[in-house]
């Protein structure tokens, strides 16, 4: 006897039903638009964000538990280690992230500054001590002159 064989046909998927995915379980989610946006977004975190992030990779005490929530949450490792060192230098304390690009040249041009008023402060402590040792020379050179010196005082008596 001959078995007959039951060949299950199943009907051509529209556009709309090929675009969905199956998750388990039997849901159906839409796929990713795959148009792409015109100008990319960098994503900036908030202090708070790292700072929860970070703690609770730190609870993590399974295998897997980190790349659990580094998926989840859709980051990398390497804002692990960028957001630990923050957070080991303190820049994680209540600040708000800084801006891109060049910094501000200000900063560079005080200290520049600083170097050059802390050299001409040198120059002139080291002129003022040249000034009172001359003086002090010509005092004692009057002295054994017997020539008077005049003082403060005596210059506003002239008329």
């Amino acid at each position: 006897m001959k078995k007959a064989s039951l060949a299950v046909v199943r009907p051509e998927k529209t556009v709309a039903e090929r675009s969905e995915t199956t998750v388990g379980g039997g849901r159906t989610t839409a796929a990713p638009d795959p148009e792409v946006p015109e100008k990319a977004t960098r994503r900036t975190f908030t202090a708070e964000y790292k700072l929860s992030i970070l703690r609770e990779v730190d609870a993590c005490r399974e295998d897997g538990e980190v790349g659990a929530v580094l998926r989840r949450e859709g980051l990398y490792s390497s804002h692990l280690t960028s957001w630990r060192r923050q957070r080991e230098t303190g820049e994680l304390q209540g600040l708000t992230p800084r801006k891109r690009g060049r910094r501000n040249r200000k900063a560079k041009v005080s200290a520049k500054e600083f170097d050059q008023l802390r050299r001409e402060n040198a120059r002139l402590k080291r002129e003022l001590e040249q000034a009172k040792l001359i003086i002090d020379i010509q005092k004692k050179a009057s002295e054994m002159l017997g020539i008077p010196l005049r003082s403060l005082d005596d210059e506003g008596d002239d008329s």
